[in-house]
């Protein structure tokens, strides 16, 4: 009986010793790298407000009646539904940037053009290719809208 004791004693003390088998340099490694990762994610860079540029396609300069436009609103958030919320909404950030307060950063031309002109602006324009490396060089698709529902969509932003 006592036999029994001392080598459930050992039995004991062995598996309340090896319980981890990582050294602790190797967790502090692991903390220091978990930690890295998460300041990592807080300094990603977020592209700076550029009200000026215009972007490149074939809108100039581009500005809204005083009054919201309803219907072109309406319609705008039904192609905004069928062709863009895979990437974006309306409200929070996902593959793409949201578009409540679109304007606010972005000139309305320059939200035109990158819905009308994407492969160049990606390519050309700083803005936008400050925004892909931003969105982890996701390339906005071409959705081969038309100027008029460039428009739509444009109006619609405004609601949001």
């Amino acid at each position: 009986m006592k036999i029994f004791k001392s080598y459930s004693l050992i039995i004991v003390l062995l598996l309340t010793g090896c319980g981890n088998s990582t050294k602790p340099e190797e967790k502090s490694i692991y903390k220091r790298i978990k930690v890295e990762n998460k300041q990592e994610t807080k300094s990603t860079k977020v592209t700076p407000i550029d009200l000026e540029n215009n972007g490149i396609g074939p809108i100039n300069n581009y500005s809204f009646d005083k009054e919201i436009n309803a219907e072109l609103a309406n319609q705008g958030k039904q192609i905004f539904d069928a062709k863009c919320t895979a990437c974006h909404n309306a409200n929070r950030r996902l593959i793409g940037p949201s578009m409540k307060g679109i304007y606010d950063r972005r000139s309305p031309a320059w939200v035109m053009n990158i819905m009308l002109n994407p492969d160049q602006m990606l390519k050309e324009d700083p803005v936008a290719v400050a925004l892909l490396k931003e969105y982890n060089n996701i390339l906005m698709i071409n959705q081969n809208l038309t100027i008029e529902e460039a428009k739509k969509l444009a109006e619609y932003f405004r609601t949001l």
